[in-house]
């Protein structure tokens, strides 16, 4: 009787489900399948791969670079009015401007310091002749005067982030002077910022797909030849990010926010391997505030650093590569730098991390290191081939240390939920599916209550 009520009722059966992959094995698998097609490419010249390679690849960058102008605009607009709603505003601010700077100072201390003792640029067999001086420079007049627009809609065609931020800045700052009267203008920008956000998870989706061209792409134009000519420059960087990003990240935690280091990582995760792969800091900034909203830092202020650090915190693009480009580029040229020189560029990486903008690549930073130094642009021409390479590396120590700042302030501050912090961890992607049903946006409230994630994050 029961074998047969149960075969004439299906419904009653178990269902297998297939399982989901995990967003990091996706990922995972998006790299070692793009560096086997690039080998391929390469090695057997299929030249059909090469140009799929490259257009998945470019479509990647530029669906994240879509968001960036209208994302960085709301998202600041909106942080800045946040503010209102946390005590101590101008405290927090300021303090986290200040760590912004410190970790600045000691990456590029970190960047020097490595650079002066491998000497990057000796036994490259490049030389002055291989540079090409790059068609944009950045310099301190461009920058400074280029804050201000001369119009509001050129920032957004040209993507400007820097004055898109001062014109978020701005109208920030006067929606919180306007008060009540403002409300109707702020809860359209909020409305804005989570349509922009969650058509950017869309994108942040398809990385596995990215990865394959981007990786692919790399390995089939630059090949292994070329990557062994920048051998040692490429080593300085990767070890000086891993410095930063596993020494002094965890040692800033472990002693001034008083906190587990293992447990950042763990949460944090998901967005530094999304910034590896898709070598932009605002493309990854919702990843960015989700994972650091869940660990304990209240929304209201993750809100505003991880905004303002997306555009102005670069500890990998505007701190450790400059640092060694420029010795790079000095003995390449032939050229002696002094304490003055190094001075100088710890000096243009605390102050002009901004002209990074959260963008891939960071040529407008070298070019303005350069500039400063007096060195060749030249010189930058060097460095264009293998700076996707590099720039995978860099972005990812970006991203972690725009996590680590409103933890270490959070902390300070005493505003740290800390059994938030203790119980992040890299929950995988078939948990978010829910959530996108329901349109719950999951992270860690400001009193501490724990909902479902709905960040596309990595066990």
């Amino acid at each position: 009787m029961s074998a047969s009520a149960s075969t004439a009722n299906p419904d009653t059966q178990p269902t297998r489900r297939i399982p989901k992959v995990p967003f990091w094995a996706q990922i995972v698998a998006g790299l070692v399948l793009g560096v086997i097609l690039g080998w391929i490419t390469r090695t057997y010249d299929v030249q059909w791969l090469y140009t799929t390679l490259d257009k998945v690849g470019h479509i990647f960058v530029q669906l994240l670079k879509l968001a960036v102008a209208p994302l960085v605009f709301f998202a600041i607009l909106v942080s800045i009015t946040n503010l209102r709603k946390v005590n101590n505003a101008a405290r927090l601010a300021s303090r986290t401007l200040l760590w912004f700077m410190i970790t600045s100072l000691i990456a590029v201390a970190i960047g020097l310091t490595i650079g002066l003792l491998t000497n990057p640029g000796a036994g490259t067999g490049l030389t002055p002749k291989d540079g090409e001086k790059p068609e944009n420079a950045g310099s301190w007049l461009d920058f400074l005067t280029g804050i201000v627009p001369t119009d509001v809609i050129t920032p957004f065609t040209e993507l400007n982030v820097l004055q898109i931020v001062f014109m978020a800045a701005v109208a920030g700052i006067a929606a919180l002077k306007l008060g009540e009267r403002a409300q109707p203008i702020l809860t359209l920008s909020e409305s804005v910022l989570e349509l922009l956000q969650k058509a950017l998870w869309w994108v942040i989706r398809l990385a596995p797909i990215g990865t394959v061209g981007l990786i692919g792409y790399a390995i089939a134009d630059y090949g292994w030849d070329l990557i062994g000519k920048y051998a040692t420059f490429t080593a300085d960087v990767y070890i000086g990010c891993a410095l930063v990003m596993f020494g002094v990240y965890p040692l800033l935690l472990a002693t001034v926010a008083k906190v587990n280091p293992i447990q950042f990582f763990k949460g944090a995760w998901p967005a530094i391997q999304l910034a590896f792969v898709s070598r932009s800091s605002v493309g990854t900034m919702p990843v960015t505030v989700k994972v650091t909203e869940r660990l304990g830092v209240p929304k209201e202020y993750t809100s505003f650093a991880v905004p303002f650090g997306a555009t102005t915190k670069m500890d990998g693009c505007a701190a450790i590569y400059p640092a060694l480009a420029a010795i790079f580029i000095a003995q390449i040229f032939d050229v002696q730098l002094g304490i003055g020189d190094y001075l100088l560029i710890a000096f243009v990486s605390v102050i002009g991390s901004a002209a990074t903008a959260g963008l891939t690549g960071a040529t407008v930073m070298l070019t303005l290191t350069l500039s400063t130094l007096g060195l060749p642009l030249e010189g930058v021409g060097l460095l264009m081939a293998i700076d996707p390479i590099l720039d995978m590396m860099r972005t990812a120590t970006n991203v972690a240390g725009q996590a680590l700042v409103p933890v270490v302030v959070a902390a300070r501050e005493k505003i740290l939920d800390l059994d938030a912090y203790n119980a992040a961890s890299s929950s995988p992607i078939d948990e978010d599916d829910e959530d996108d049903e329901t349109g719950e946006s999951g992270a860690y409230d400001v009193r501490g209550t724990e909902r479902k994630a709905t960040v596309p994050v990595t066990a």
